[in-house]
């Protein structure tokens, strides 16, 4: 099978594409034929080796989590999917070695569920790992209730488009920073916008005068400095961004759950959550996909188009 992969640590130019060897399954996995695979900023970091002291790399290696396809092949130990079967994953290992950025992967069935119905494979791809992340904190995090108002910093990007949409699903109002061009995409969702830059606590205050309640950074750049001026008495503050400007910020990472990944399934064949696409790459121009994740200014998910 075609498959992308790094002998080294490296950035995009390292990666190419090359014949491997089908996966191996074992008898409690799924082969799942990979229709799509969406990229994410970890993914860069992961092959440039800034956790090598933490987790370890086979070489080569070939990366990438997010996925969605078709089941090929069940094992005889599993049960709840058959080939044939549309699902979404985010297969992530304990090593680096396999990964999505190929034409198959092992996975088990705790990683995947049924694909959305009313995503296309490229949309589907690009939900597990920044739905999980914007999920996880939006309702495990920081518990947005029916009637409070969220300001998410980062609001047009991968995490922070979904963030909104699953607060907003849960009876808040929202509120999103976001460069202007963005805007008018963050009014769709039903989203107040406001600008980055000075001014911007003053900005959010007239917005809710009353302060905010909850304050989700997915943006880093020192976002979470004004929430003592413009929230509540008590407000709640995560960030998925490794920001501690705002002290008891709840810390998220995306963590494997296949109840939340179930639920974030029924959010979008509700209607209630959709997935932003910017642009789609052949299997075969993962290096490039790899460069515009880079310029991380995408306005959406990047996806690898594999069948």
């Amino acid at each position: 099978m075609k498959a992308a992969v790094y002998h080294s640590f490296g950035g995009p130019e390292v990666l190419e594409v090359v014949e491997v060897p089908e996966p191996k399954m074992f008898a409690d996995q799924l082969r799942i034929r990979i229709k799509a695979a969406a990229l994410n900023p970890a993914d860069l970091g992961f092959q440039a080796g800034a956790v090598d002291a933490l987790v370890d790399s086979f070489f080569p290696v070939i990366p990438g989590w997010d996925v969605a396809g078709i089941v090929e092949e069940a094992g005889t130990g599993t049960t709840g999917f058959k080939p044939g079967d549309e699902v979404i994953g985010f297969v992530r290992g304990a090593i680096q070695r396999y990964g999505t950025y190929a034409e198959q992967i092992a996975a088990e069935p705790r990683q995947v569920v049924r694909k959305p119905a009313n995503l296309d494979w490229g949309q589907a791809a690009g939900l597990p790992l920044v739905g999980l992340t914007a999920y996880q904190a939006v309702v495990h995090a920081l518990d947005v209730r029916e009637g409070e108002t969220v300001l998410v910093h980062g609001a047009a990007g991968g995490v922070g488009h979904l963030a909104v949409q699953i607060a907003a699903a849960r009876g808040a109002s929202v509120i999103g920073t976001a460069s202007e061009p963005n805007h008018d995409y963050l009014r769709s969702l039903g989203v107040q916008p406001v600008a980055y830059g000075d001014g911007l606590a003053e900005r959010v205050r007239a917005l809710a005068p009353v302060g905010v309640d909850a304050v989700l950074d997915t943006a880093g750049r020192g976002a979470l400095a004004i929430t003592q001026r413009i929230g509540t008495a008590n407000v709640r503050a995560a960030s998925v961004a490794n920001s501690n400007e705002h002290p008891g910020t709840i810390q998220v990472f995306a963590c494997l759950d296949q109840a939340d990944l179930e639920a974030l399934v029924e959010l979008v064949e509700a209607g209630r959550l959709s997935v932003r696409v910017a642009r789609s790459f052949p299997l075969d121009q993962a290096a490039d996909a790899q460069r515009l994740l880079a310029e991380g200014h995408s306005g959406g998910k990047i996806v690898l188009k594999v069948a």
